[in-house]
């Protein structure tokens, strides 16, 4: 998916794959880890497919740079990915499995590791207004404005994802806390 990502940025304009990273850093980075290497790796698949065209350009006071952009054969594939119908939430969660056998270590342990958490998880390290701000840049590059809106339900959806994760764990926490208060007693 992430060269369907990358065909998504070439699709609002032309870019050099510096310019390529900095938006995936400012905008895809907060759903879709991916690194420079890979990015790179990926725009040679894009170029063998066709989907992209890598223009060469010599400049005399800087070094040569490569310009990239869609193919009209990438075009179609990235509506071809866009309309896909199947798709299958892939949830892949190291915390998730971690939790799942936190039953071995003590309830104090995992009293600190809930708490810990918590205090962790941020989608947006800078706040939402940080995406909100790379939403409003990129939003000058699209030849219609109102396509930011999507954008907008990506960062919406962080929003939320963190806050449910926040509240997540305040419930492990308070679970715990009643389990411990239990063990107490008896």
């Amino acid at each position: 998916m992430l060269k369907h990502g990358i065909l998504g940025l070439l699709n609002y304009g032309q870019m050099t794959g510096y310019e390529i990273m900095t938006a995936f850093r400012a905008s895809l980075s907060h759903f879709w880890v991916a690194q420079t290497s890979q990015i790179y790796r990926e725009l040679q698949g894009l170029e063998k497919n066709g989907w992209i065209r890598i223009t060469h350009v010599a400049q005399e006071s800087r070094p040569d740079k490569n310009i990239l952009s869609i193919t009209e054969k990438g075009r179609e594939e990235l509506l071809r990915w866009l309309r896909e119908d199947e798709w299958k939430e892939n949830i892949r969660n190291p915390m998730l499995m971690k939790t799942f056998f936190r039953g071995e270590c003590s309830i104090d342990e995992n009293l600190e590791f809930f708490k810990a958490y918590a205090e962790r998880i941020a989608i947006f390290p800078e706040g939402s207004h940080a995406a909100d701000e790379a939403k409003n840049e990129y939003e000058e590059m699209l030849d219609v404005p109102e396509k930011a809106i999507y954008w907008q339900f990506t960062i919406e959806y962080g929003v939320m994802y963190e806050k449910m994760l926040k509240e997540w764990s305040e419930y492990c926490i308070s679970k715990l806390e009643a389990l411990k208060h239990e063990n107490t007693v008896d």
